[in-house]
């Protein structure tokens, strides 16, 4: 029996359909892992790796890091989502992602997100080494467990949160083979102090969404005025000084040394002026100098490491 062309455009209809649902549950998941962040946490992931390996760099014991440790965020990401359904849900920012829009469903991403973590630790510690896999077991606990719950009940969030955020290169060092010494200490406190004129700036951006939500995020939703540009300022200047220690534990050279000066110098000024004029445009100048700075400050460490070894 032949097939009407009524039947073949109905078949090929239903087939387009299923190929446009798989495609939009792809992209769901994507959205939920937070792709942009976990590739930043990975570049440093790597550019640690190197830094403590660059003597006796090898690409497969990078890779066996790199998967375990990017399951590890996935799951960071996920359960974060997970935990911050009800917030998510109150901001205009985050109302459409996969949670919050009910296109996703709460065990969905618990089971995505406590197997993704799982598999990620026991990775690490049977490819890698047993530090590794428990300084990300520490940033996962740290992250999911400790700062998202504490953003509802304190603005100390902030510094509970910047200590997972920093913590992607240091992974990547004794990922290597590294200890935990003053020259991964010199790293992990670069990365601890140049969020906080970052994320300061993304909040007093989003600081009435955040309000709406219930979240104790600083700045509040009617900040004193400069409050929010002089502790930008503060760590800014913090940054300079800390930002210089890789050459003084041996870590890299006079290069770095002056890039991390001028990229310090320039942070600060974005930190002035939106101190003096607390403004969206002077907000968004610092988070997007920021998003210069960290990038250039480490391919420029990693870069000059590596020519003490030439």
């Amino acid at each position: 029996m032949s097939t009407t062309p009524q039947s073949y455009i109905a078949v090929e209809e239903s087939k387009s359909a299923a190929k446009l649902i798989s495609l939009a549950r792809f992209s769901d998941y994507i959205e939920l892992i937070k792709p942009r962040i976990s590739t930043m946490a990975l570049i440093s992931v790597a550019l640690g790796y190197t830094l403590a390996s660059a003597h006796s760099w090898s690409i497969i014991p990078l890779i066996h890091a790199m998967f375990g440790i990017g399951c590890v965020a996935i799951g960071c990401n996920s359960l974060n989502q997970l935990l911050e359904l009800k917030s998510d849900a109150l901001m205009p920012r985050t109302a459409n992602r996969p949670l919050p829009s009910g296109r996703m469903s709460l065990s969905e991403v618990l089971v995505f997100g406590i197997a993704s973590a799982l598999i990620g630790i026991f990775y690490l510690a049977i490819t890698v080494n047993l530090l590794t896999a428990f300084l990300s077991m520490l940033t996962l606990v740290l992250y999911v467990v400790v700062y998202t719950p504490l953003k509802r009940y304190t603005s100390l969030c902030t510094t509970i949160g910047a200590i997972p955020g920093a913590m992607p290169p240091i992974l990547g060092w004794t990922a290597a083979g590294g200890t935990l010494n003053t020259a991964s200490f010199s790293i992990f406190a670069i990365m601890f102090f140049w969020q906080f004129p970052h994320f300061l700036a993304i909040a007093w951006l989003y600081r009435h969404q955040y309000h709406q939500a219930g979240l104790k995020m600083l700045p509040a939703a009617d900040p004193i005025r400069g409050l929010i540009g002089w502790m930008c300022v503060i760590y800014a200047t913090i940054l300079i000084p800390i930002s210089l220690l890789p050459q003084y534990v041996s870590l890299a050279g006079t290069l770095y040394t002056a890039v991390a000066l001028v990229l310090g110098i320039g942070y600060l000024i974005f930190s002035i002026r939106f101190l003096c004029n607390e403004s969206r445009k002077t907000a968004r100048e610092l988070i997007w100098f920021s998003l210069i700075y960290l990038p250039v400050l480490l391919l420029t460490l990693t870069w000059d490491r590596l020519q003490l070894f030439n």
